[in-house]
C-alpha cells in the first residue's frame, strides 16, 4: 500500500478513534444530568396541565409561542443593528443560530449573500492577519535586539507563541466584559469566547440578546459601545483563528 494511503486511512481511524472517545466522554458527563433535566420538565408540565386544565393541543401552541421568543429576548431581531449583526456572524461562519431568515426571499439572499461574502471576509481577515504577522515579526525583532540574542529573526514558533498570547488576552479580557454585561459567570463567558473564537457557534450562548428597555439614556451610549466592542471581538476572534 502506497504511504500516502496509509497516511489518509491512519487519519481516518485515528478521527474516527477520537470521536468515539468523544462521545463517550460526553455521554459520561451530560447523559444523566438530561435525563433528571427531563424528568424534572415533565414533572412540570403535569403539574401546570393539571393545575390550569390545559389541553394537548393549547400546551403545545404555548410551548411553541415560549419557544419562538426565548431568543428574541432583546427585541426584534431583523431591525438593521440586528440585520447587522447577523451579517456579521454570517461572514464570520460562527452560526450562533439565534435569529435565521424565515422568509423564502430571505433565505435565497443569504445564500447568495454567504457565497460572496464568506470568501471576501476569508481574504479581508487573511490580509489583516498578515498585517498583524507583520507587525508582530518586528516587534518580536526589537525584543530580541534589546535582548542580544543571537538570531534576530522572528521564526515561526515565536510566532505561534505571540498568537497564542494575543489569543489568550482577547478570550480572558472578553470573558470578563462579556461576564460583566451579560450576567455570566466567568467560566461561561470563557467558554463562550473559546466556541466564538473556535467558530463552533453552538447558540447556547449569545451576546447582546439583553433587553435594551433594562437601559436607560444615560448608559444607552455604553451599550452601544458594548455592540462595537462584541463585532470587533467577533472579527479578531476570526482573524487569529
Amino acid at each position: 500500500m502506497k504511504r500516502q494511503n496509509v497516511r489518509t486511512l491512519s487519519l481516518v481511524v485515528c478521527t474516527f478513534t477520537y470521536l468515539l472517545v468523544g462521545a463517550a466522554v460526553f455521554d459520561a458527563l451530560e447523559s444523566e444530568t438530561e435525563r433528571k433535566r427531563w424528568n424534572h420538565l415533565l414533572e412540570l408540565k403535569a403539574a401546570l396541565v393539571r393545575k390550569y386544565s390545559i389541553s394537548e393541543d393549547d400546551y403545545r401552541m404555548m410551548e411553541v409561542a415560549i419557544i419562538e421568543n426565548k431568543p428574541h429576548k432583546a427585541g426584534p431581531q431583523w431591525k438593521f443593528a440586528g440585520a447587522f449583526y447577523f451579517s456579521t456572524v454570517v461572514l464570520a461562519m460562527i452560526g450562533y443560530g439565534h435569529s435565521t431568515p424565515v422568509t423564502i426571499g430571505g433565505k435565497a439572499f443569504c445564500m447568495a449573500y454567504a457565497m460572496v461574502g464568506i470568501p471576501l471576509g476569508l481574504i479581508m481577515f487573511q490580509s489583516i492577519g498578515e498585517r498583524l504577522n507583520k507587525f508582530a515579526s518586528v516587534v518580536i525583532r526589537r525584543a530580541k535586539q534589546y535582548l542580544k540574542c543571537k538570531k534576530e529573526e522572528a521564526t515561526e514558533m515565536n510566532l505561534m507563541f505571540a498568537t497564542g498570547m494575543l489569543s489568550s488576552v482577547i478570550i480572558t479580557t472578553g470573558a470578563a466584559v462579556f461576564s460583566k454585561y451579560e450576567g455570566w459567570s466567568y467560566f461561561d463567558s470563557f467558554y463562550y469566547c473559546f466556541v466564538t473564537l473556535t467558530t463552533i457557534g453552538f447558540g447556547d450562548y449569545v451576546a447582546l440578546q439583553v433587553l435594551i428597555k433594562c437601559f436607560s439614556r444615560n448608559t444607552f451610549s455604553i451599550l452601544v459601545l458594548y455592540a462595537s466592542y462584541h463585532l470587533t471581538f467577533i472579527c479578531f476572534q476570526t482573524i487569529i483563528s
